[in-house]
């Protein structure tokens, strides 16, 4: 995260705003703030560190669900006819803020946070960021795809079902849903008030949870809010449970083989396997949507959609109103017998997992496309939480991480752990995950360059501006769109200005397959010494290229020529 400051956030505002015109995902958004409020945002933020303020998140940009009040932009929850101004920020997004990150603009969802499949909007559907026939998940369908397409570093969501978790999956990113209560719900439109969290996207597991940290602590305004406190930490020998066979029926093709590569791949690290019976937490994940729970829903945003009866099938999505408005059948009685079967179900559920640290499973069971769920709104989306619904009920942290592809998509795994054991969970992913792999560009794979979207698609995140040592030259090549070769010399070198970009080792390997002459990737030493892979140039295609060395780097190149055909 500090490379980024040190490239400036002017810099990945403009990148950010590039990226957003080159993608085409209108859908995505619901409200940008304007071009000039973000520049000169920005250049406070630079202002700021370089004269030393330590933020961390300087130079990091975020999109925000818009059921999360930025200050500015109207709150909608996905409902032109609920929105609202709100008077200041959320607490989560006051806190980005204040650590320096800055904020693009509100994202799409499902309508007041009820769906998991990122549809029920009349903003639009929400596409996939890998596959647009195919849906984004939901609710914070927005926020993974802002993040997934490379637009933002960093986006909140909420996660109340799911939300937070699903989207991360189908998109190959990373979603943190910390324990309730850790981040405050300040400047939240509520779902269900007693178990939404605030949560976190990245494309990288470490910023992701980097980020949560920032946010956590009581605001003296929720009064659910939770001190953070030391979790149970990862035991010596690490024991995680996966669930038996039978619950893993009925995952989309190739869905269980790669799970069970990544139990295999968990296993190697020296993690203890268990087979658990969770029979108990997937009844208990039914009671959300099947009991009085649901009342909770009806109880936040009943009220308006019971007022604006003309609205459903337009501006109120349907399946939404049906959902929220259902919970007027539930009784206080039924509640009360709810509570004491979901209490007995987790104490059961929970005693299966007694003497393990986390609970390993798909994040979804399946990725349908548009028209799936178009055919079978209610049916396509109750298929998506199976894993995921019971974890606010029976207040667990959780996580979920990219664990590959199947079929060209995104698969994606969830640890689910103990209340406050998100840094233990954490730990665990990092296990799950492949090792990343740096990688050093110089020319039209930079930030804002019009391959850079290439590095984002294999789930890539920028480390930061480097130079290399003086050991090389800079060449045009006659290619399209225009590139340049970095070439080793023995003698006569430069050091060239460039970016280093984290992916991880399967991303890469996809990304090199896919590399067209006369480019390779080698190692390249950098001016501190280090030495990384990165993109470099067969010497006969160096040999006609234009030498443009004495630029420095590839920006500065393109800057003089386009100065000098004006």
């Amino acid at each position: 995260m500090s490379g980024l400051s040190d490239r400036g956030a002017v810099r990945r505002v403009e990148a950010a705003l590039a990226q957003i015109d080159e993608v085409e995902r209108p859908e995505v958004w619901i409200a940008l703030r304007g071009r000039e409020a973000l520049l000169a945002e920005a250049a406070a933020i630079d202002t700021r560190v370089a004269a030393g303020e330590l933020l961390p998140l300087a130079g990091l940009v975020a999109a925000v669900k818009d059921n999360i009040d930025v200050a500015g932009l109207p709150t909608t929850a996905g409902s032109r006819s609920y929105a609202y101004e709100p008077d200041a920020d959320s607490t989560a997004v006051a806190r980005l803020r204040a650590a320096g990150a800055i904020v693009l603009g509100k994202t799409n969802l499902d309508q007041f946070a009820t769906g998991l499949v990122g549809t029920r909007s009349p903003f639009g559907a929400v596409r996939n960021a890998w596959d647009p026939t195919r849906i984004s998940g939901g609710s914070s369908s927005g926020s993974a795809v802002a993040v997934a397409l490379g637009i933002a570093d960093i986006s909140l969501g909420t996660d109340t079902a799911g939300s937070g978790r699903v989207p991360a999956a189908l998109n190959g990113i990373v979603g943190v849903k910390p324990t309730f209560g850790l981040i405050p719900t300040t400047g939240v439109v509520p779902a269900c008030r007693t178990i939404d969290c605030v949560s976190v996207f990245a494309r990288e597991l470490g910023l992701a949870t980097r980020v949560a940290e920032l946010l956590r602590g009581p605001d003296g305004v929720d009064p659910l809010a939770r001190t953070p406190r030391p979790g149970p930490a990862l035991s010596a020998a690490p024991r995680v449970a996966v669930p038996t066979g039978e619950h893993l029926a009925g995952l989309a093709e190739g869905w269980a083989e790669a799970f069970a590569g990544v139990v295999e791949r968990l296993a190697a690290t020296g993690v203890e396997i268990v087979e658990v019976d969770i029979a108990p937490l997937l009844q208990a994940a039914t009671l959300l949507y099947g009991g009085a729970f649901v009342a909770e829903r009806t109880a936040a945003v009943g009220d308006h959609i019971a007022a604006h009866p003309e609205l459903v099938g337009t501006d109120l999505d349907a399946t939404v109103a049906a959902i929220v408005l259902g919970g007027r059948e539930a009784t206080a009685v039924q509640y009360f017998r709810d509570r004491e079967r979901l209490e007995r179900l987790g104490a059961a559920g929970l005693a299966r997992l007694a003497g393990t640290d986390a609970l390993l499973t798909p994040t979804t069971t399946w990725h349908p496309t548009l028209d799936q769920v178009a055919e079978d709104p209610v049916g396509a989306n109750s298929r998506m939480g199976r894993f995921t619904n019971f974890a606010n009920l029976l207040d667990r942290s959780a996580l979920a991480v990219p664990a590959g592809r199947v079929g060209g998509l995104p698969f994606g795994v969830m640890l689910t752990g103990a209340p406050f054991a998100d840094r233990s969970i954490a730990e665990l992913a990092r296990r799950v995950q492949d090792p990343p792999l740096d990688l050093l560009v110089v020319g039209a794979h930079l930030s804002g360059q019009p391959l850079n979207h290439q590095l984002v698609a294999v789930g890539a995140s920028l480390v930061g501006a480097v130079q290399t040592a003086a050991t090389y030259r800079l060449v045009a090549l006659a290619t399209v769109p225009p590139k340049p070769g970095l070439v080793r010399v023995a003698q006569g070198g430069t050091p060239i200005e460039g970016e280093v970009w984290r992916m991880p080792a399967s991303g890469l390997g996809a990304f090199v397959a896919a590399l067209p002459a006369p480019m390779a990737v080698g190692s390249v030493e950098l001016a501190d010494g280090r030495a990384v892979a990165g993109f470099l140039v067969e010497p006969l295609a160096a040999s006609v290229g234009t030498d443009i060395s004495e630029y420095g780097g590839w920006r500065t190149y393109l800057a003089a020529a386009a100065e000098s055909a004006e």
